[in-house]
């Protein structure tokens, strides 16, 4: 049997069943409306998809709500002129309530969910930033005064670029990308070159880990222009490394050193900028993403440069240990160093299950070790 509408809106979201459960609780708890228990809502949310019985009106605006779509859309039948006049008028009335200790609440529920992340990877808070997301759209949506939009807008621009981060993380590709576009379009909408420049450029490593290196090229080179218009040093030396990636994936050893040095001499002495929360250059992340390039070029300096970089990364930061690991094994069994290759990788198979990095178990599983065969690590 052929999807209903209900039905093919959640897939093309890419939500899962438990998840839609959990939006519907939520959004239901934030407007006040009684609804039946999470097992009932599992049994009648079959028989709401499978065409076996009809979602009433309560049920009907949380859909739309939480799928963002129109009854139309959706399948339902539409509502009498009334009842959409007034929920128009709560929604913008709600709107109208957001002030900026509203959006600064916002903001830090997105920086807890970076410090969340770092340390023990993004599978944990996917739903929380997904509600959060449709949350700020819902807001914007309805929100008519310019500053309140703008400010709600480089928010959500954020944590749609983490979410999309997190979901390249766990290897749901096109959802990663659709969050990206939704960053794009809200950096747009809040006026920022500069969320715009960082959520093109890191959409651009979804490329990259489809092999689309050379569209990945471009786009960087995109962003960093973007980049170089208005943005502070912090920023053009994150464009410059990102760019300096995508040209090692692509092999142009000269250009891509290059960015990296152009990198280092824009990186501030102090490579903190509180109106950046979501770049990290200081330290050793900087050399640890030029040792990321070096072993993609196959550049036999690229062991030093890791083992110097791993050695001085902060703690907290797993998730960037997991993937320098990963370039180490990789790095070794470039050199022929079948031993270390192998140690490297299991240290880093071991790190990537525990936060479940998808991304990197299958950056291991294409690990050619010296007189072996692929994934044999």
């Amino acid at each position: 049997m052929a999807d209903t509408r209900l039905q093919a809106v959640r897939r093309q979201l890419d939500y899962k069943a438990e998840e839609v459960i959990r939006m519907l609780l939520r959004r239901a708890d934030e407007l006040g409306t009684p609804v039946m228990s999470a097992t009932s809502l599992k049994v009648k949310l079959s028989r709401w998809e499978n065409g076996h019985e009809a979602a009433s009106q309560p049920y009907r605006r949380l859909f739309r709500d939480v799928y963002g779509r129109t009854n139309d859309e959706l399948g339902f039948p539409p509502e009498e002129t009334d009842d959409e006049a007034e929920e128009l008028v709560s929604r913008l009335t709600l709107a109208r309530s957001v002030d900026a200790e509203t959006v600064d609440i916002f903001r830090r529920q997105v920086d807890q969910a970076r410090h969340v992340d770092r340390r023990l990877g993004g599978v944990p808070l996917l739903d929380q930033l997904r509600s959060n997301i449709d949350q700020l759209q819902g807001l914007l949506g309805f929100s008519t005064m310019r500053g309140q939009r703008e400010a709600l807008a480089g928010v959500l621009t954020e944590a749609s670029a983490l979410a999309g981060w997190e979901a390249l993380d766990r290897n749901a590709i096109r959802q990663a990308w659709e969050h990206h576009e939704t960053a794009k379009s809200a950096a747009r909408e809040a006026g920022s070159p500069i969320l715009l420049a960082h959520s093109t450029a890191q959409q651009a490593f979804i490329l990259i880990d489809l092999g689309e290196v050379e569209m990945a090229v471009g786009q960087l080179a995109e962003a960093r222009k973007l980049a170089e218009r208005a943005a502070p040093p912090l920023l053009r030396s994150w464009m410059a490394a990102a760019h300096g990636e995508g040209l090692a994936a692509v092999g142009q050893r000269d250009d891509a050193l290059r960015a990296f040095d152009a990198a280092d001499a824009l990186l501030p002495t102090d490579p903190v900028d509180p109106s950046l929360p979501f770049l990290f250059l200081g330290g050793a992340h900087l050399d640890r993403w030029r040792g990321n390039a070096l072993s993609k070029l196959g550049e036999p300096d690229a062991i030093q440069q890791l083992t110097t970089a791993l050695l001085r990364l902060p703690p907290d930061f797993i998730r960037a240990k997991t993937g320098m690991l990963v370039d180490l094994a990789i790095a070794y069994a470039a050199a022929g160093d079948r031993d270390a290759a192998l140690t490297h990788a299991r240290q880093a198979r071991r790190l990537a299950g525990q936060i479940k990095s998808d991304r990197q178990l299958r950056r291991l599983g294409r690990l050619i070790l010296p007189g072996s065969v692929a994934g044999a690590a």
